[in-house]
């Protein structure tokens, strides 16, 4: 397995989960689908530049915790945030 499929799978996860799971949304199978192509090239990406690819893995990773994806939808950390200040 590539170094960079951990957080690119991480990614995926994420998102389906803030999106279905805590904010009660229809699962989106565009998420899991879009994550194994991401895989997959980040996966070839890798052969050629190991460093890049997996910087680019993470990069998403940060991304997708922090900032909003649907306008809608609050991002991960601000879900999270919320419950945990018990609003």
């Amino acid at each position: 397995m590539a170094r960079s499929t951990g957080p690119i799978l991480a990614v995926g996860a994420i998102t389906f989960a803030n999106r279905s799971i805590l904010h009660d949304n229809p699962p989106d199978l565009r998420i899991p689908v879009g994550t194994g192509f991401a895989a997959m090239a980040l996966a070839l990406i890798e052969r050629a530049n190991s460093q890049a690819a997996v910087g680019i893995a993470w990069i998403a990773l940060l991304t997708v915790l922090f900032a909003r994806l649907d306008p809608k939808t609050p991002a991960p950390i601000e879900t999270l945030l919320r419950k945990w200040n018990g609003g």
